[in-house]
This record gives C-alpha cells, structure tokens and sequence, in this order.
C-alpha cells in the first residue's frame, strides 16, 4: 500500500487525515485506557506519511499529526486555555516534521532490508528526541509521553526500572513501525518480524533479570482530599474534620493535596496551631501544601510544608517547576495577552531551587513533589537516589474534574514508582488520589473525584537500587548516538559522493560533423 487514494489528493484532506491519525494515540492514555492501542495506534500515520509524495509533503503530515496528538493529549485544558491551546499545538507538533520526514525516508516505495532495519533504530529514536525536547518545563513537560500509556501493564512497569519511561516509548514505536510495514510492505516481512521479535526479547529479558526491590517493612500513610470546596477557610475546616477522623488509627504520616493551605503559615500562627493540635491527636506529622504569598521573602510559592504536634518543623519544600500558564507566563511582556483569553496566571510565581528530603518521624524519610513535578522521571530519580523511602506528590486537579486530567495524573505515579523502586503516594484536593508500591502496583483503591474523605493505606517499603536509578537516562543517550551516527554517515556519504566528470564536447571532424565522421 503506497498511497491513500484520490481522497488525499487534497493537502487540507491530508492534513486533516493527520490530524486524526495523530491523535489516536490519545485513546491509549486514561480516561480510555486502552493501553494496548499504542502498540498499533502510530501505524495509520505511519502510512500515511510514507505515502507522501515528497519530503516536504511527509514534514508536513508529520507536522499535522504531532498538533493532532499534542492537542488530543492536553484537550481537557481547552476551557483554562482557550484558542491559546492550538497555538501550542502547532507550536509544539513542528518537532514531528522532522520525523514524518525521517518516515518518508526509510519507508518509502519498497524499502530494503537495510532500510527497515535502520528504520526500526532511527525512527524510535527520533522519537525520543521529540520527547526529550518537549519535556523542558518551559515547553510545558513530558505530559503524554508514550511509554506513559503503559502504566498499568506489569511487564512495561519491569521495563521502566530498566530503562524508565524513554524505555518504554522507544519499544512502542519500533513496534509500531514494524507492524507499519507488515501492513504496507508485504515484500519486507522478513525483517519487520526480526524488529517484533527484538522487542520481545528485551521484554522478556527485563522480566527474567532485572532486579525486583526487596520488600522491607511497611508503613501506614493517610491521604485527605476535601473535595471541592469554594474558598480557602472552608477547604481548612474540611480539612481539619476530614483528619481529626484518622485519630486512633495508628498512622505514620499524613498527606494533604496541592493548595491545600491558602494562607502563608508563617503568618498565620493560629492556623500552625491547629494543624500541630491535628498532629498531636492523631500521633502523626502533616505534611500540608501552602499556596500563598509568603511573609519572609516576596513573591507567591507554592510549598510543601511538614507540621509536626510540637507546629512547624522546619521541612519545606519550594516547588522547582511550575507549570507555563497555570502558574507562570513564559516571557510574560510578550505572551501576557494569554489572561484575557483564558484563565492564566495573573502573577507569576516563584520557584524553588533544591529538591528536599524530609524525616517525618517513625525512621521514615519522604521525598515530596508538588502537582506536574510527578511528569517529570529525573525528580522522582533524583530522590531516590538521595535516600527516599517513599516519594510524595501533592496535587490538585480542581479545575479538570469532569475530564481525562485527574486519572491521567494519578497514573503518573505507576511509572515514578517503578522507575525508582520506591513506592509513591499521590494525594489531590479533589481526586484522583492513589497509591503505588516500589513496583507500580495499585495499593488500595483509588480515591475518586466524586469522594471527600480521608484514607489509610498500608504501604510496604523498598530497598535496594534500580538500574534506571543507578544508570539514568540511558535509553535517551542512545537514542541520541543513534541520530547523531546516522547523521554523520549521511553527511559522510554525501561528502564522498565522486563528483560529475566535467562535460567536455565531443571533437568536431574536419566536416564538422561529431556524431557521423565524414558528413
């Protein structure tokens, strides 16, 4: 199959098709979850950009679909974000162009065996640089990254221990591409079925070898989500009801969400006094999260603050990355025109500088994160590797309840997990809150966006080092070679390429005639 039809014909047709084509991959990710879906949900646009006529037309299908994907995958922002949310989309899904190019490049016409098999390294590689690209903060963060799909699939969890969520992209796209030319290159079977069963092994030999984290002990944690509650006092004194009920119930630390605190505590001691009478009751230290303008420095932050029986204890955490629009305008004198569109931030807030780990107590030490930080696979690493037994992220998805948002958050927490080999407690204001062990398995239930309540979970704790703690971002690093030798044979080929002998005109006979002597 090498072309779409007569119905392509038309570049707006086709850029439509794209647009779909790169938005089905969406459907993989909650609230769906048909994580199975990514293994083939790349292949429509993978044959559509092969059937390009040109590489130009191919940049552009590659163009059009990463806007379809970009906008599929942050959808539920539309009302905070208005039009403002297409302009991102195209904005961000240029970094495809050069991978629908790359696309047309291996896989036009009837490829060779050599082609496809460079195809299958190249072409998920190029993917990870996307994904690298767009993880920066100010690009908005590695939100949808494709591996992230995978969340609850055991054998992709082994994988993100390994490798982490770059891991887990990479495969998926080799899979995809060589079901793309299972389907399109008949003739090129042989070395599609190669690439499948390459990804397979991986797979297996991560079940089989990698190492699993050795269960030690466990630990009672309490998570309180108030639901949703117009104004900050009233949010406090659900708060405050919600966890005087955990009295008697023998927890070790508990956890409220995101914004949880309106009020900056150093300025409000009569607050610091009713959270540490709550500690004091229930035996356990809070771990709160203040959203406020702060007394002893200027400027708005949003931190994770620990309130032990005895009031604050000291423990604070600044939040390093703040999310672009929601909580700061990237170059504000240029892009502030965005308040009147939507509901971006007014006032930029500040940020952090240093992640923190804290000892709540009962030989304890977590590892807090506030809201998108839990996106992000370095930070949760990071932690763990500075000695965190349990990582902690504090949400707050208030403005998103009825959309895919909440349950597409709260499943990051699967992968940060498993990646680190330490269990992770992701608690919110109003839902999705869940809990994850050192594997990535579910602890619990979930807590819904239609609950208010407080619950305990009993979670074991882990030790021991994953490789992708001990090794990094390995995948990522040789995806990154990978372009880089493939580039360089390229440029190598077409250095060495001889050139044209110079064209030098036949001689003339003395008749003058070069083709037939002697007429």
């Amino acid at each position: 199959m090498t072309t779409f039809g007569p119905l392509l014909t038309s570049p707006w047709r086709r850029s439509t098709v794209a647009v779909l084509a790169g938005a089905l991959p969406v459907l993989a990710f909650p609230a769906p979850s048909l994580w199975w879906l990514a293994y083939v949900a790349l292949v429509p646009w993978i044959a559509l950009i092969r059937s390009a006529p040109t590489a130009k037309r191919a940049a552009y299908d590659g163009w059009a679909g990463g806007f379809g994907f970009m906008v599929g995958m942050h959808h539920w922002l539309l009302p905070s974000l208005n039009v403002f949310i297409f302009v991102i989309g195209a904005l961000l899904g240029a970094l495809w162009a050069p991978w629908g190019a790359l696309v047309r490049h291996f896989l036009a016409g009837t490829p060779s065996r050599g082609r496809i098999a460079g195809a299958l390294a190249v072409l998920p590689s190029g993917w990870l640089g996307i994904e690298l690209v767009r993880s920066w903060q100010g690009l908005g963060g590695p939100w949808g990254m494709l591996g992230s799909s995978q969340w609850e699939v055991a054998p992709a969890l082994r994988l993100a221990s390994v490798g982490g969520v770059w891991l887990i992209s990479f495969l998926i796209v080799a899979v995809n591409v060589a079901v793309a030319v299972l389907v399109t290159v008949r003739e090129s079977r042989l070395p599609a079925v190669a690439g499948l069963a390459a990804v397979a092994a991986v797979t297996s030999a991560a079940w089989m070898w990698s190492p699993r984290p050795d269960t030690s002990g466990s630990t009672r944690i309490a998570v309180v989500q108030p639901g949703v509650v117009d104004g900050p006092d009233r949010r406090f004194a659900r708060e405050e009801q919600l966890t005087r009920d955990l009295a008697g119930q023998d927890v070790d630390l508990i956890v409220w969400g995101e914004s949880s605190v309106g009020f900056d505590l150093g300025d409000r001691p009569d607050l610091s006094k009713r959270i540490a009478a709550l500690s004091a009751e229930t035996g356990a230290d809070i771990l709160v999260n203040v959203d406020a303008r702060r007394s002893d420095k200027p400027g708005i932050y949003k931190s994770s603050v620990l309130v032990g029986p005895d009031g604050l204890t000291g423990d604070r955490y600044d939040k390093m990355r703040l999310v672009p629009f929601g909580e700061y305008i990237p170059a504000r004198s240029l892009l502030g025109w965005a308040t009147s569109v939507g509901k971006a931030a007014g006032e930029n807030r500040r940020h952090g500088t240093e992640q923190v780990l804290m000892n709540v107590g009962h030989g304890l030490t977590v590892g807090p994160m506030v809201c998108f930080e839990s996106a992000f696979p370095d930070m949760s690493r990071h932690l763990a590797e500075d000695g965190a037994q349990l990582l902690i992220a504090q949400s707050a998805t208030s403005s998103f309840q009825h959309s895919w948002a909440p349950e597409q958050h709260a499943s990051l927490a699967a992968l940060r997990a498993a990646e680190s080999g330490r269990p992770m407690v992701h608690s919110t204001l109003t839902g999705v809150s869940a809990v994850y062990d050192a594997s990535g398995q579910r602890v619990g239930r979930w807590v819904g966006t239609d609950a208010a309540t407080s619950r305990v979970y009993d979670v074991p704790l882990a030790t021991g080092t994953t490789p992708y703690v001990r090794f990094g971002d390995w995948p990522v690093h040789a995806a990154l070679l990978v372009l880089g030798v493939w580039c360089a044979v390229r440029l190598r080929r077409r250095f060495r390429r001889p050139s044209p002998e110079p064209r030098v005109p036949p001689a003339r006979t003395a008749h003058g005639s070069p083709a037939r002597p002697g007429r």
